[in-house]
């Protein structure tokens, strides 16, 4: 199956390759990070960009197991200024570039829950299914230059089930304005209580149907981890885009049962059509 992606990745860059024609100067993003969708050229008004993505990950949080999935990629934005609103599959939200070195970013999502058959292997037999929920996501990432070469980030996730926050330094390589390139980030990410027992807690009901040791966490420290972006425009219109992530979780995190694996892994890569 891996050598089947790698192939038909190939053969869509040889179709589809062709030189890039954008001058910077007309196709500036809001910030030149390659994480962050900016599909305005440079220009007020609607854009829109629209994808297909396959992902090979983790089967739950905390899982050993892995998979393959095809996602959608690509949102519908509207840019005036310095601001973008926008549509991405479930999220919609708010973005916008102050004092030209804060980025700030507001947005409404969904976390996706857990169901019992997410695992193949049945280890999640007996602790119900959760049910998708929506969240709020804040986030604001303050550039240490003028390019946007280093910066830290900050991100707080609030909803029905409790508080995540992150906090971290990135890289950005490479010297385009458009957006492509890529970057690295590095993150601690801490929960509070009801969070962490939301993914790696087991209450009495459940570990009575599950045969699984009741578990409760505290919070704290959830994990340390890296992830690498990448994006390139092929031609006027097409790009292509990769993200690569690991997450090692903390010592209370890896003692829940739930927690088959230490870490968490995910790499992905996908197209999108700028219209």
């Amino acid at each position: 199956m891996k050598k089947l992606n790698c192939l038909l990745s190939v053969i869509f860059i040889q179709s589809f390759f062709l030189p890039t024609a954008l001058a910077q100067e007309e196709n500036t993003a809001i910030v030149p990070l390659p994480s962050v969708d900016d599909f305005s050229r440079g220009r007020d008004g609607w854009s829109f960009g629209l994808g297909l993505g396959v992902e090979y990950e983790t089967a739950y949080e905390g899982s050993d197991e892995f998979g393959l999935e095809v996602q959608p990629a690509g949102a519908v934005q509207w840019r005036k200024g310095d601001n973008i609103f926008y549509f991405a599959g479930e999220a919609l939200g708010w973005r916008g570039l102050r004092a030209d070195t804060w980025l700030l970013e507001a947005a409404v999502g969904f976390d996706e829950g857990r169901e019992e058959n997410d695992s193949d292997d049945g280890r999640l037999d007996g602790l119900g299914n959760q049910d998708e929920g929506a969240e709020l996501v804040l986030q604001a990432r303050r550039a240490l230059d003028s390019d946007w070469r280093y910066w830290l980030v900050g991100r707080a996730v609030t909803g029905g089930d409790g508080n995540l926050g992150l906090l971290g330094v990135g890289r950005r390589f490479g010297d385009q304005l458009d957006g492509t390139g890529s970057e690295l980030n590095f993150v601690a990410v801490f929960h509070d209580s009801e969070y962490a027992n939301k993914g790696f807690g087991i209450d009495q009901g459940q570990a009575a149907a599950s045969g699984l040791r009741e578990t409760t966490l505290s919070g704290g420290l959830r994990s340390v981890g890296i992830d690498y972006n990448y994006r390139h425009y092929i031609n006027n219109n097409w790009q292509i885009y990769g993200e690569a992530l690991f997450e090692y979780f903390g010592s209370e995190v890896r003692d829940s049962p739930i927690a088959r694996s230490n870490y968490e892994a995910e790499i992905g890569i996908g197209f999108i059509y700028v219209f």
